[in-house]
């Protein structure tokens, strides 16, 4: 499964394109085996706004995996200890200038 996550994340463009045109594949397999009405070209068109809804979908997903991905390591794991840690060090910096010796 990392080996996947790791190609995906090289390989970004490619798999987003290969994604769509699996949807629209499988949506134009998916409309043949219904004996619908419909003419070929409306199936294009109906395959093909599948593919963009599943392609949007992905790429909304990619976009939040990435921002909390990304957004998490940097976060404190304890805020309130740097917060004392800062005013400590302002307290600090305060009675260095302050002070007359």
């Amino acid at each position: 499964m990392e080996a996947i996550q790791t190609w995906v994340a090289d390989h970004k463009l490619t798999s987003i394109g290969a994604l769509w045109a699996s949807g629209i594949g499988a949506s134009l397999v998916a409309y043949s085996r219904t004996r619908s009405p419909m003419k070929p070209s409306l199936r294009l068109i109906h395959a093909r706004m599948h593919a963009q809804a599943l392609t949007l979908a992905v790429l909304s997903g990619a976009a939040a995996h990435h921002y909390y991905h990304n957004r998490m390591p940097n976060a404190d794991p304890n805020p309130l200890k740097a917060q004392i840690e800062s005013e400590a060090s302002d307290v600090t910096l305060q009675w260095e200038l302050l002070s007359p010796f």
